[in-house]
């Protein structure tokens, strides 16, 4: 059980907020649950309203430039505006969808680094700053996501990085304004790559698996991106060897090293 405490900045007998998240395991297409616990302080206070949300810290490209960005990507409220008694205590449950594409942060129990994904709550209260906290959950990978994943730990691919990125994978399903890249470096056989980023894209029926293979640069020749997408079905995916299908994809591209 996730526990954080916020004491609300809103100067002298302000209120304070819990979030309590009663499993903080989950996979994109569930629910995580939770409680907010908000405990008035020594004035009667107007409470505009309650909310609880998603938010991931995105990395986002601007020219030359390179930033960090929180971008809320799911938000539900919880009930409407009320007068919060000095001393009173409301506990207010909660259950927030967990979207298809939510990225994951988790391979095999071990988290995956670079990925910062929480809910957030938000007390607005009338003639005062707006309080917000986060409580980090962990997003498992779908049976059909560990296939893929397992698949390239079988090659002998090695993880190297994870992160999100601020934009659209172009013929995709995708929904939510960013989307997750994981990468891994490449074994020895795959001497022709540099390393590997993974995308999933998935909805309630299936995903679109994104392959980015940056290949190594030649005596005369530059590196390069090579492209492969594919499509799984989320609940008939088994009958495949999935790291057969992807060492044909792999070797093709960067079995060898391109001189020239």
């Amino acid at each position: 059980m996730a526990f954080k405490k916020l004491l609300a900045s809103l100067g002298a007998g302000g209120a304070s907020v819990e979030t309590v998240l009663t499993e903080v395991n989950v996979v994109p297409g569930g629910v995580v649950q939770g409680e907010v616990r908000i405990q008035g302080g020594s004035v009667n206070q107007d409470i505009e309203g309650l909310s609880v949300g998603l938010q991931a810290k995105v990395e986002v490209e601007s020219g030359d430039e390179e930033y960090k960005q929180n971008i809320e990507f799911t938000k539900v409220r919880l009930g409407g505006a009320f007068e919060l008694q000095a001393g009173a205590v409301h506990a207010v449950p909660f259950g927030l969808e967990i979207p298809w594409e939510t990225p994951v942060t988790m391979i095999d129990g071990q988290a995956l680094r670079g990925m910062h994904i929480g809910v957030t709550t938000e007390l607005a209260i009338a003639r005062a700053v707006d309080s917000g906290d986060l409580d980090p959950i962990n997003v498992h990978p779908l049976p059909a996501q560990k296939a893929i994943l397992d698949a390239f730990i079988q090659l002998g691919f090695r993880f190297k990085n994870a992160d999100m990125e601020r934009g659209h994978i172009r013929g995709t399903r995708q929904r939510l304004p960013f989307y997750q890249e994981i990468e891994f470096h490449p074994p020895s056989q795959y001497r022709g790559l540099n390393q590997v980023e993974l995308s999933f894209v998935a909805d309630e029926h299936a995903m679109d698996v994104i392959l980015e293979m940056d290949k190594k640069p030649g005596l005369f020749s530059e590196g390069s991106d090579t492209y492969r997408s594919f499509q799984v079905g989320l609940h008939d995916f088994h009958g495949t060897d999935w790291a057969a299908y992807l060492n044909q994809w792999l070797s093709e591209v960067g079995g060898k090293r391109n001189w020239f």
